[in-house]
């Protein structure tokens, strides 16, 4: 299907109509349908995106893949929406059913395989059986037959196992964590009692041996206490005289143990000091990609332009953590201004090496006025900018009242420059602000470092950092733009 609907774009364009294309599960948008052969300007999957029906307005149609993508379309009419919602929703469960049946094969070869895990487990116990009636009996040559079927049985379910295993799953989906599973934060090592450090008379701790795959039927790895208890009963008696009588070997163990503790006592200082660099919590701005405070300016205060718009797209996800359908908007309009320097950039990368260099070749040019300049989106990607950088600033004094600290940075920052309308959509979203500790889970690294003692210390460490930073690039941005008299006081 195709035909003309109107897509949101900004807030200083508004709606705009654009030729949208539905074919092959992705919709595609252009300029116009005269434009189509010059490439699309954006696409969506349907497979993968939410298809939300407005609740006022008949004509509109969201399609959102939550954290990524928002397009916020409108048809001419009720009857032109009806036709794309059935067109949208037919691809969308044709993909969905494909992707069902998929599912469906993988979890009838995975359940297979489970089946044949089992059997592993019960055959293996079977030998551990067998073998030490071999050693209690005399009866070898019976025994071992026993043994010897067991163990063909054995071999045989594990080459099925095997091979359900290799025809189900990549070698990389082995091992990687499945799908929507909650992240796990890294676990201290507590400190270990000198009896268990050891074993077989090894002299290496266990934390400090290398990584041992376990042998086929082995449980020492994955064992319930209760099993391993159980299993110790089964031990013969002979075996448990031969341990007991190797009595060189405990004295070294007892040796070697009282030089660790030895070690461990005089290392202690530095333990103490490793112990408060684990104390410290990784953050959202302690993790991300791309930061202000990373940004080396030239010697002429010059601000790097790719370094400074990499730093921009790597704060876009505050917005998402504050609420990614009503701040969506807010986003977009960001997002669209991070683009249009883009573009220019990418028109001569070695002419605007520095933000600076792309504002005087505008004023020299004297476009600097004209709609979607690059001066322009620089004008209000720095006052979006500034906004989250006053809402930031209000959180790292400790102020828990979310709501209550955007709309103070809104009302110092953007609020001059919207009209009634911008500002009722700006109410809006500040009304469904998270909660301070809904805000501050979004802003760790793994699940549950919020609750640590060290979580609070660490944020206003690392906010102490960034911030700064920002305010510094964007003073400098100021001053180039008082100078030239880029400033605008027009109202959107």
């Amino acid at each position: 299907m195709e035909g003309v609907l109107y897509k949101w774009t900004n807030y200083i364009s508004g709606w705009q109509p654009r030729w949208f294309v539905l074919e092959g599960g992705t919709l595609s948008y252009y300029d116009s349908q005269e434009d189509a052969w010059k490439g699309c300007k954006g696409s969506i999957k349907i497979s993968v995106c939410e298809i939300q029906v407005h609740p006022s307005d008949f004509t509109r149609v969201d399609l959102i893949i939550p954290g990524e993508q928002y397009f916020y379309l409108r048809a001419i009419n009720a009857a032109e929406r009806q036709k794309w919602l059935v067109a949208l929703g037919t691809a969308k469960a044709c993909l969905t059913d494909n992707r069902t049946k998929r599912e469906k094969e993988l979890q009838e070869n995975t359940d297979a395989l489970k089946t044949k895990m089992s059997e592993l487990r019960l055959y293996c116990d079977l030998l551990l059986q067998q073998v030490n009636k071999i050693q209690e009996s005399s009866q070898v040559e019976i025994n071992g037959n026993l043994v010897k079927s067991t163990c063909t049985t054995f071999l045989k379910t594990l080459e099925e196992c095997m091979q359900i295993a290799s025809q189900t799953f990549s070698p990389d989906l082995l091992s990687r964590t499945p799908p929507g599973s909650p992240p796990v934060a890294t676990i201290k090592p507590h400190k270990l009692s000198f009896p268990v450090l050891f074993c077989l008379g090894s002299g290496l701790m266990e934390d400090q041996r290398e990584p041992m795959e376990p042998r086929n039927g082995s449980t020492s790895s994955t064992q319930d206490p209760e099993e391993s208890v159980g299993e110790e009963k089964d031990i013969p008696i002979q075996k448990k005289q031969e341990e007991v009588s190797v009595s060189p070997t405990q004295n070294k163990e007892e040796k070697v143990t009282e030089e660790i503790q030895a070690d461990l006592e005089e290392n202690e200082p530095q333990s103490e000091n490793k112990q408060e660099e684990e104390d410290k919590v990784d953050t959202f701005f302690s993790t991300m990609s791309h930061r202000f405070s990373d940004i080396i300016l030239e010697d002429d205060s010059g601000i790097p332009t790719q370094a400074f718009l990499d730093s921009c797209y790597a704060i876009v996800p505050v917005l998402d953590k504050l609420g990614p359908t009503v701040f969506a908007p807010v986003k977009m309009d960001f997002v669209g201004n991070i683009k249009k320097i883009q573009q220019k950039v990418v028109s001569d990368p070695e002419s605007f090496p520095t933000l600076q260099s792309i504002v005087l070749h505008e004023v020299e040019t004297e476009v600097t006025q004209v709609r979607n300049s690059a001066t322009e989106a620089l004008l209000w990607l720095k006052r979006g900018l500034k906004f989250l950088k006053e809402f930031l600033s209000e959180i790292n004094t400790g102020i828990k009242d979310v709501q209550g600290a955007l709309n103070k940075a809104y009302g110092k920052t953007l609020r001059q420059y919207h009209g009634w309308v911008v500002r009722g959509v700006f109410a809006l979203a500040l009304r469904a602000a998270p909660s301070y500790e809904g805000f501050m889970a979004a802003l760790v690294s793994h699940e549950g470092d919020e609750l640590k003692e060290g979580f609070t210390t660490s944020m206003h460490r690392d906010l102490d950092v960034y911030l700064p930073a920002m305010e510094k690039q964007l003073s400098i941005l100021d001053a180039l733009y008082e100078e030239y008299g880029l400033e605008s006081d027009e109202i959107v």
